[in-house]
C-alpha cells in the first residue's frame, strides 16, 4: 500500500493486481453512513444541494491513513472528512480499473 496524498492510494493486492485510486475517487465513494446518504440522495434527486466543503480552497489530499485491525483502513482528507472505513473487500469492489464493480445496492 502507497499513500500520495496529493495524487492517489496504490494497493498491490496478493494476487498480483494493482489497484490505484485517485484521492477525490475515494473521497467520493467514501463507506461512511453520511456519504452513503448523500449518494442515494443525489441518485434520486439530481438537483440535491451537496454540502459545502470545509477547509480551504486548496485541492483535496489525503492527510494519513490508518490501518484498521487487518480488515480496513481509514483515511483523513483534507477537507475534515475520516469516518469512513474502507475494508479491503469494498476497495476491491470500487476498483476505478473494473468499472463493473460498484458499490453494492449504490449507482453512480
Amino acid at each position: 500500500m502507497d499513500l500520495k496524498k496529493d495524487k492517489a492510494l496504490t494497493i498491490h493486492w496478493s494476487d498480483g493486481r494493482v489497484s490505484i485510486y485517485p484521492i477525490a475517487y475515494l473521497r467520493k465513494l467514501s463507506p461512511s453512513a453520511e456519504a452513503k446518504e448523500l449518494r442515494k440522495e443525489m441518485a434520486r434527486n439530481p438537483l440535491t444541494v451537496l454540502p459545502p466543503r470545509s477547509g480551504s480552497d486548496q485541492p483535496l489530499t489525503a492527510e494519513g491513513i490508518e490501518m484498521i485491525g487487518r480488515y480496513a483502513v481509514r483515511i483523513r482528507f483534507s477537507d475534515g472528512h475520516d469516518t469512513g472505513l474502507y475494508t479491503w473487500q469494498y476497495l476491491r469492489q470500487i476498483d476505478p480499473n473494473q468499472p463493473d464493480k460498484m458499490p453494492p445496492g449504490e449507482g453512480i
